[in-house]
């Protein structure tokens, strides 16, 4: 057995946002934001999945959106790449959805709470080492919560959850487990297939069980991530080589005085190993004589 990645928007909402996924998406959000309690008996999801006619790019930011048994919307993100602001784009997302309830004319009594959960392929709070962070508003010296506090935020950073296989505790951990190792599996463990939800996520997941287009879909949003990925690790090389490049002409200025524009230009150009190297030799040079001859 193959089983595609759900960390792909694409998987994501094949797996939790179909008319057929109900109950893996309650088992989903029970264990990840009320800790594994059956808080959740029934939900619609808004706007079903359906699958995009743009292959290789995101649909929209949220990838599932559904409203629970209490009349609470829950906003779903799945999030590979750690781009910029996107904490400030969670808030926004969250605060849009709670705003846009009312209609024209409407008072605030009929608003709803809203919580967005947010899925992260990388770490957002290097303070604190759970997998899992719920913020709500409260008062910062005494810490009670704000009356009727409709917004909460929850987020599941993958890379800080390390448990194995034989590790995994409850339904929160093999839930977790599946959204980081499915593509890693080569059946459907026992302990994983003992959960009816979790069961069902993984036949979904099967690539077996996919049409020749949804494959050829999934394999061009993979390529995507993979190239924006890639573009996102060559941007913060680059930004490095620029700020080394940057402080070896600061160093140079202040010891030899005023250096010449394509000598700048000459240094910003060089490799990483070559900048490094310029950094040591420039303790020793006394004019510029000193490091065109250590450009030659």
């Amino acid at each position: 057995m193959r089983f595609i990645s759900p960390k792909t928007d694409f998987a994501f909402k094949k797996i939790f946002g179909s008319e057929d996924s109900k109950d893996i998406l309650i088992s989903f959000l029970n264990a990840l934001i009320y800790d594994n309690q059956n808080t959740i008996q029934s939900i619609e999801i808004i706007d079903p999945y359906a699958a995009s006619q743009l292959p290789g790019l995101k649909d929209t930011y949220l990838d599932v959106k559904a409203k629970i048994n209490d009349n609470t919307t829950v906003i779903i993100e799945m999030q590979v790449l750690n781009v910029a602001s996107f904490s400030n784009r969670v808030l926004y997302n969250a605060a849009k959805t709670y705003v846009t309830q009312l209609k024209y004319g409407e008072g605030y009594m009929k608003l709803k709470p809203v919580i967005a959960l947010t899925i992260t392929d990388f770490e957002m709070f290097s303070n604190q080492e759970s997998a899992i962070s719920h913020f709500v508003f409260q008062e910062t010296k005494r810490k009670f919560p704000y009356p009727d506090c409709h917004l909460e935020l929850v987020f599941v950073e993958l890379p800080k959850f390390n448990k194995q296989l034989a590790e995994l505790e409850n339904i929160q951990d093999k839930w977790i487990y599946f959204l980081k190792n499915a593509p890693d599996l080569e059946t459907v463990p026992e302990t994983m297939g003992a959960i009816p939800a979790i069961q069902k996520a993984l036949t979904i997941a099967n690539q077996a069980n996919l049409s020749v287009k949804e494959l050829e879909d999934l394999d061009k949003r993979e390529m995507f991530l993979e190239d924006q990925r890639g573009l996102t690790i060559k941007g913060i090389e680059q930004g490095i080589q620029s700020g080394q490049a940057d402080i070896i002409i600061r160093q140079l200025i202040r010891r030899l005085g005023t250096i010449e524009p394509e000598i700048k230009n000459r240094i910003r150009q060089l490799p990483t190993v070559q900048l490094e190297n310029l950094a040591e030799a420039v303790l020793d040079f006394t004019n510029v004589s000193d490091l065109m001859t250590w450009f030659n």
